[in-house]
């Protein structure tokens, strides 16, 4: 596996940018940097947040069945997790450390400096980044992060519902100061340092009010506490078409540059596509309505015929398998064997990317949702229209133009009346368009309707879990086992971070 160094990125960074020799000189001390500006930490934070949840997508990916492990009896297929290890630990890496102290530095000398856009990006991204790291592992560290005792060692968790709270008060704070437009420094400044919106605002805000529809759908489960009418609000106010979809790309030149999934970094030949995704694109679930993002998203066989995995199972390699007939990796290529050179990939498995963080796709799916759990199918109907187009015609899809009319007509696709929408057509739509990159909010999703067949229709768990899950599918990641349960066991033993079965106790989102 190729390892990208992230310290490194923020020196190459730094000489990408032109105009001022100012920007190299940043530090009273040259051995320890005190002070560095928001342009050149912006970057390197974004990209170690995408890079954390591409890492831990070798193991999210095998729960929610975008794919499975090449082996028969994997652990993760079987919903266990891998002890003394820090696989599953690279978004809590990442958050706390590779971008957590970083983004501290960020703010600080954005309001020092008055720069109100890097701010409120900065205040968008730390919510990003709170939200994404409790909806993995429930309790997180929050209140105790980034103490200003250096000699602190063990630190409390906070639980979820208070991470959500601070990742509403970041987001309207967030909009607040990418409204503004006093200060000291002009605000055209952060497209500088702005690797996702290249400086435009007004995209940074629809995606704030994007997390604030994520966050809030999350609580579909706490009647209580849902409100589909704010959550509606919050996706209309967010993207507005494909081109305010938040893509990350990459240089693609090296294994330094390059995408986690691309060939060059040779992090995906031992995972073959589903039979679960399979299904929902070759027409086996929608009555014969065979998608045409079937070719563009999945990998044919070496004979032509599309193949998935089921979890737990893997792919035999016995000499009376033919290889033709054995399921690729997802650049086309022949499974656990490195990509030969020269592999290009496909749809967003290339080494330039994109990979997309959320989409209007996306947030219609939520608002769909949202419109059916009210009782307003006219809305769910034409926003779930809405995200099937949306993702057809993605940049990274743009699947045929007549063959995409033709899916549409399909009543097995669009019901005819808004009457017959049912929830399990939203979902499993929705489920196709993060095929690939929205392993998070599909996890969620599994998780919120418990793994249910009837809602994600054909969906299967393995036949049989690991033995340390007493019989309970995944419900949460570890906390990063170098960090929490080297450093910090007192801690995670009041949360139940010691026992066996602690990653499938279910999250405080997913509960009544």
């Amino acid at each position: 596996m190729k390892k990208f160094i992230g310290g490194i990125l923020l020196a190459g960074l730094a000489l990408t940018f032109s105009g001022c020799d100012k920007y190299l000189d940043i530090n009273k001390n040259p051995n320890n940097p005190d002070e560095v500006e928001a342009a050149l930490l912006l970057p390197p934070i974004h990209n170690s947040f995408v890079l954390g949840v591409q890492f831990d997508a070798r193991y999210i990916g095998r729960y929610v069945q975008n794919w499975q492990a090449a082996g028969g009896g994997d652990t993760w297929d079987l919903h266990g997790y891998v002890a003394n290890s820090d696989a599953g630990g690279e978004i809590w890496r990442n958050v706390y450390f590779k971008g957590g102290r970083n983004l501290e530095n960020l703010l600080a000398d954005a309001e020092k400096g008055q720069k109100w856009d890097y701010l409120g990006v900065g205040q968008v991204t730390k919510a990003w980044g709170w939200q994404m790291l409790t909806d993995v592992h429930g309790e997180i560290i929050l209140s105790e992060a980034y103490p200003n005792d250096p000699n602190k060692r063990t630190f409390d968790y906070d639980t979820q519902d208070k991470v959500y709270t601070e990742v509403q008060r970041l987001l309207t704070e967030g909009i607040k100061n990418l409204n503004r437009a006093d200060g000291k420094v002009s605000q055209v400044q952060l497209q500088r340092g702005d690797l996702i919106y290249k400086g435009d605002r007004l995209k940074w805000k629809r995606f704030a009010y994007g997390l604030l529809a994520v966050n809030a759908h999350r609580l579909a489960n706490k009647k209580s506490l849902y409100k589909p009418d704010q959550v509606i609000a919050y996706v209309d106010s967010a993207f507005t078409g494909n081109a305010d979809d938040a893509l990350f790309t990459f240089n693609g030149l090296s294994t330094a540059d390059g995408s986690f999934f691309g060939p060059l970094r040779q992090n995906l030949q031992a995972f073959g596509q589903s039979a679960f995704i399979l299904r929902l694109l070759d027409g086996t679930v929608l009555n014969g309505a065979k998608d045409p993002r079937l070719s563009i998203m999945l990998a044919p066989s070496g004979d032509n015929v599309y193949r998935g995995l089921i979890p737990g199972v893997g792919q035999s390699t016995a000499a009376s398998v033919p290889v033709p007939t054995r399921v690729q990796s997802p650049w086309g290529t022949q499974l656990s064997v490195n990509p030969p050179v020269g592999t290009t990939g496909k749809y967003i498995f290339t080494d330039k990317g994109p990979f997309p963080i959320m989409t209007y796709a996306q947030l219609q799916f939520i608002k769909a949702e949202a419109a059916f759990i009210k009782g307003d199918k006219a809305t769910a109907l034409a926003a779930y229209r809405r995200g099937i187009e949306a993702h057809m015609t993605a940049s990274y899809v743009n699947a045929p133009a007549a063959e995409r009319t033709a899916y549409l007509a399909n009543p097995a696709v669009i019901p005819a009346t808004a009457a017959d929408l049912t929830l399990n057509q939203i979902m499993l739509q929705k489920y196709i368009a993060q095929w690939g990159w929205g392993f998070l909010e599909t996890w969620s999703d599994l998780r919120r309707y418990n793994y249910s067949a009837d809602v994600f229709t054909s969906f299967q768990l393995p036949n049989a879990f690991t033995t340390s899950n007493n019989g309970k599918p995944a419900q949460r990641l570890r906390p990063r086992y170098n960090s929490e349960y080297v450093w910090n066991v007192d801690a995670l033993t009041k949360i139940g971070g010691l026992d066996l079965d602690f990653h499938t106790k279910p999250l405080w989102f997913t509960q009544q």
